[in-house]
């Protein structure tokens, strides 16, 4: 089945909501293993920087692999795709990165979840093709909620000004992400877009990282194997992404990012051991749920008599 059957779109977005689900609890697990303490946001800048860069050199691979040879981008391309990747990866995780040391993780959560809003919101002004309706609506606030509600027990807090300002920009820098990767891609092979992109992101990162004093101790195995599935994550599920990107509305898909922190949270519980399956994540996947299923319902228009 075809990328452009909708049906196989929707339960590939869903596969990459789980994939970055993963992340979560796999970078606590990071953070331990590389000694990275919870304010050294160098390391933290410096981790990011490896995980995208390595990220970027395996799709690259792998259309090497597939193809025979090097992904090629012409002139009029370098550009737009350093633009993509100083938005998608850098500015959304310098400012997520720097973000989480100042707010709580519900605030973080909760604001990262309207980047979906965002997307939802402003892509009939980008896309002519992509328009809103009220389902579309009706959906993005019901899958709010549910994100309210699987952060219901985590603080949700209004003193941390600075932070949540923070959250916001890397919030804002996703949505405009999905934008330029989709206006990218529209003529370009989606594999090699995603590859350069999350390369260049990578290396922006890796200079951030040194230049702020970050330091990466590579000695464990258990750490270099955290950092490995991170740079697979990261790799499958934006280049499965920025194909959907290519062939349905952006508003359709971005939607299933609502999915991405109800992932992470169970994900947390299963591998933490985190307290988290409670009513109140129940609620919340069905909420979430019926808004994707909701924003994505087609209003037939009334045959005129």
């Amino acid at each position: 089945m075809s990328i452009k059957n909708y049906k196989v779109a929707a339960a590939l977005a869903i596969f990459c909501t789980l994939l970055w689900g993963t992340a979560f609890p796999f970078i606590k697990v990071g953070y331990a293993q590389f000694g990275i303490e919870g304010n050294d946001i160098g390391s933290k800048l410096l981790f990011a920087g490896a995980r995208f860069t390595l990220a970027g050199i395996m799709v690259l691979f792998i259309f090497l692999v597939k193809n025979k040879h090097l992904p090629k981008i012409e002139k009029n391309g370098i550009m737009p795709v350093m633009l993509l990747g100083s938005v998608q990866t850098f500015g959304q995780y310098i400012f997520t990165y720097i973000g989480i040391g100042f707010t709580s993780g519900a605030n973080t959560s909760v604001i990262t979840a309207c980047a979906t809003f965002f997307t939802v919101l402003f892509a009939p002004l980008f896309f002519k093709s992509d328009k809103l309706n009220i389902c579309k609506i009706i959906g993005c606030v019901l899958g709010f909620c549910g994100v309210l509600c699987v952060n219901s027990g985590g603080g949700v807090t209004v003193n941390t000004l600075f932070g949540d300002f923070m959250i916001l920009m890397s919030t804002l820098s996703a949505a405009a992400g999905n934008f330029i990767s989709k206006g990218i891609v529209r003529d370009r092979e989606p594999i090699s877009v995603t590859g350069f992109q999350l390369l260049f992101g990578g290396i922006l990162l890796l200079i951030a990282g040194f230049v702020t004093g970050g330091k990466l101790d590579f000695s464990s195995i258990k750490a270099l194997l955290v950092l490995l599935w991170l740079a697979f994550v990261s790799a499958a599920a934006f280049a499965i992404w920025t194909a959907l990107l290519k062939h349905h509305p952006a508003s359709r898909i971005c939607v299933f990012n609502l999915l991405v922190p109800v992932f992470g949270t169970l994900l947390s519980g299963i591998m933490l051991g985190e307290s988290v399956f409670g009513i109140e994540t129940i609620i919340s996947v069905v909420l979430i749920c019926a808004g994707i299923f909701i924003s994505n319902m087609q209003i037939k228009k009334r045959c005129e008599r």
